[in-house]
Order: structure tokens, then sequence, then C-alpha cells
């Protein structure tokens, strides 16, 4: 791929999610990424569902979304001369990717004080790299929960609810990234040149979310007030709400300013509500929160999500219906604008998935390589940066360091 970053390179050594999608982001924008794995294991993505059948057995594609972009190398980690290899290779790079148990690096004397230090480290783990709670381990589910989204999710009678996709992981991962290229900025191109030094980033999956979390700090610190779970309605809006239809879909409407509910009242041929003194301010829409939304649903339920999407939008009110895959897959408008693009994946062919994002104006939409088999560029990898024969390489493949 061509972007922004071509000419950088950037070393994958994470596993799951957030440190390889921080390294797949700045892949997409043009970087080539290196992903370094356990021979014979693999990043653990390689085994989680669901599932296609290939010529090589059951294959990930989940895996085959989130390893798309990059070059497998196997290389053993917890040998001495699997550190060495890892050593030297990073060296050839800009970046690495981490998210490994805080002080798992440094044991394995790979940590950022031992590798080269031009290089941008970006190390991710649930609670930091440091603090009481940093040696705890951890996934996604506490990145939200001890953030404070966890708590804040769901309905006000239910127990919380996670989110549909792992929120912390994703979120780390963007905000890591960005981090990175502005370290890279700083050693490249800053002021007077660019200082020439490399940085260590320190993001944690509970630091992204908590960075998201609105007002709620704040609403604490000077009001007293601990937000809760509103579900999909907000306390100071309405009509807002996900509503169902005749069809058994659910569309969003968010008409809580005036200007929109005026126009709503007119898409639901009920210009008497605009006039309704019980409604005529957003503070008494939100103080009868259940009376308004009600005459909503009530409307929506009579139509189809297309017809109520057609209204609201005809009457320029904010308005969506909530998608499945297979909206998304069919819709005109993310086809016109390429959102999704169809990957060559090695093992099953063209997989259609979510293109790169976010995109450069005339540009055309990059369409990443499919993710790699397992250890299927150690030899040209380690060939081309290290400058290891053949019989280099069959030594080390004898002796378990590396995987082919």
């Amino acid at each position: 791929m061509t972007g922004p970053l071509a000419g950088l390179s950037v070393i994958d050594v994470g596993t799951r999610i957030s440190a390889p999608f921080c390294a797949g982001l700045l892949g997409e924008q043009g970087a080539e990424v290196i992903k370094v794995e356990q021979p014979g294991a693999g990043d653990f993505m390689r085994e989680i569902g669901p599932f296609v059948e290939s010529g090589d057995g059951p294959y990930s594609l989940f895996w085959a979304v989130e390893g798309r972009g990059r070059r497998s190398v196997t290389i053993d980690l917890r040998q001495p001369t699997g550190q060495d290899l890892f050593r030297r290779l990073a060296a050839t790079a800009d970046v690495v990717c981490e998210n490994f148990r805080p002080g798992t690096l440094e044991r394995w004397s790979i940590g950022p004080a031992d590798l080269d230090p031009r290089l941008v480290v970006v190390r991710i783990s649930v609670f930091g790299q440091d603090g009481p709670s940093s040696a705890r381990p951890g996934l996604d589910r506490l990145g939200i929960g001890y953030g404070g989204l966890l708590h804040i999710t769901g309905y006000p009678d239910r127990p919380p609810v996670r989110p549909g996709v792992t929120v912390s992981d994703y979120l780390t991962g963007t905000f890591a990234a960005h981090a990175a290229v502005s370290a890279l900025y700083r050693r490249d191109a800053g002021p007077g040149g660019g200082t020439g030094e490399g940085a260590v980033i320190d993001a944690c999956l509970y630091g992204a979310v908590l960075r998201i979390l609105e007002w709620t700090v704040a609403g604490y610190d000077r009001l007293g007030v601990v937000r809760e779970r509103e579900g999909n309605r907000l306390a100071t809006s309405a009509p807002l709400d996900n509503y169902p239809t005749a069809d058994g879909r659910h569309v969003c409407i968010v008409a809580g300013s005036d200007a929109n509910y005026h126009r709503l009242c007119r898409a639901m041929g009920r210009p008497d509500l605009a006039e309704d003194p019980r409604f005529d301010r957003l503070a008494d829409r939100a103080e009868r929160a259940d009376e308004i939304n009600g005459i909503v649903a009530a409307w929506t339920s009579e139509r189809t999500a297309a017809e109520v999407e057609r209204v609201c939008v005809d009457h320029d009110v904010p308005v969506a219906t909530a998608f499945t895959a297979a909206d998304i897959s069919a819709d005109p408008h993310m086809a016109a604008r390429g959102d999704l693009v169809a990957v060559d994946d090695p093992v099953i062919g063209p997989v259609r998935q979510q293109a790169p994002f976010p995109r450069f104006v005339g540009q055309p939409v990059p369409v990443p390589d499919g993710a790699p088999r397992l250890g299927a560029h150690t030899r040209q990898v380690l060939s081309e940066r290290l400058h290891l024969d053949d019989d280099a390489l069959d030594a080390l493949a004898a002796d378990g360091v590396i995987g082919c």
C-alpha cells in the first residue's frame, strides 16, 4: 500500500487486538508492517471465530480482518537467540507495537532500554506501565469497566451491558497510532529538523475509555452527580430514542432541538404537537420524555423502517435505521463511497470487509493485502533486513528459533 507513511517500518509484536490494530492503522497509511509471532502458535486471533472452512482447515474471519496488511515472521522470543534476532530486526524499523503484560519484554531483554533509541515503542496494557495495578492481567472488558464506560451503558433497571465490539482495544489502538505519528514527527521533522530521538508511548485500555467519558468526571467533581445508565435516551433531550417499526426494525430519531422537533411534527402529520404547550421547550419535552417518545413510537410502529426514514429525510429530520451487516453490504451510499473492499486473503480468497479509514480526498481507497499465513515471510524478511543466508536460516529453524 502507498500513503503518507510510505517508507516507515512498523514491528507488530502484539497479540489479539489493541497493539496489532495500532500497527494496522499505521500500515493503512502506507507503513510496512512486520508481525512477529510465536512459532507454531502465532497470534491468538488466529484461533478466534467465526470460522470458515478452507483447504487449511477452519479459518478465522476475525483474523482475516485484523491480521490484514502485514507480513508474518515467526521468532521464539523466549530464546536468547530469538531475542537477539528481534533486537536486530527492530533496529531496522521505526515503530514497535506491543501489548504484553508490563515487564514481559524486559524479562526477554527486548524492552525499550534494550532497543535502538530511535525507535518509537508503543506499549499497550490494561492498567498502564506503572502504578499499583499495572501488573494485573486483563482484556478489553476490564478496560471499559475500570474506565467507567460499562457502568453507564445499558438500561437503568438492568445490569450494565458491554458495547457490541471490543471498544477499549480499538480506542486504545487508535489513540496510540495518533501518538506514534506525533512521536515520529518530533523525531524526524519537528522544530530544527527533528530530535532524532524515539519515544515510549504508555497507552492503557482504561485510559482510552476514560478520555471519552464526556462530562462524567467533571459532573461528579463539581456537582456530586454519579452518572447512571439511561438506555437509549438522554435525560436532557426528547424526543430521542431507537423507535420500533412495523417490520421489526428500529430507527434512531434525534429531534431534541426545537427546529428538529418541529420538523418531526410535520413529518408525522402532527403540526398540533408543535403548538402543544406541554412540549413547547426542550426542558418541557425532556420532563415529559415518556409521553413524547411514546407518541413518536406509536407513529413509527405503524410504518416500516424504510418508510420512517424516507419521511424523516424528506423533512430534514436526523434519522438512521439500526443497520445489520446485511444492510451495510447492500447500502448504495457505502458502495458509492467505497466503504467496503474485497481483500484477497491467501487462504480463502477475496473477503469483503471494512475499507481503511479515514481516507485522503482525491486518492483511491487503498486495499490491504490479506492476512498472512503464520510465518509466511520469515525467510524473506530476515534475509532482506538482516542479510541472513539460507544456511543461517536453516540453522535457526533447526534450533526452533524461527518457524520455518
